[in-house]
């Protein structure tokens, strides 16, 4: 029983997704007119991301540590045994992270 209400369901709510209600183009004007106060969030939000990674990379003097990192992974790349400072990684995905999220919260924002 529980089944065949489970396949009605689905038979039902497919059916009525590919419906198609004609507005012409109401629906589309409507959303471009509502308030973009989320563009405004994501690109405070960008913009702080990006200080933040700024300030990061410098506080941790993060151009002298690409440096050696880049330096011990040339030299070691014969011997296949790299060396990974964790504060530089650590650094970088959080930077990534913060970016990463602003990008799919303006994403969903934007979806239509």
């Amino acid at each position: 029983m529980n089944d065949n209400n489970e396949q009605l369901l689905r038979q039902f709510f497919s059916e009525a997704a590919q419906q198609q209600i004609a507005d012409d183009g109401f629906s589309e004007r409507v959303m471009h007119r509502l308030p973009s106060r989320i563009n405004w969030f994501n690109r405070l939000w960008t913009a702080f991301c990006i200080l933040v990674f700024a300030v990061l990379f410098v506080v941790f003097d993060g151009m002298s540590q690409l440096a050696v990192q880049l330096e011990v992974m040339i030299r070691t790349m014969s011997a296949h045994d790299f060396s990974i400072n964790l504060l530089m990684v650590f650094s970088v995905i959080f930077g990534l992270l913060f970016v990463g999220v602003g990008e799919v919260i303006y994403s969903e924002a934007n979806r239509k």
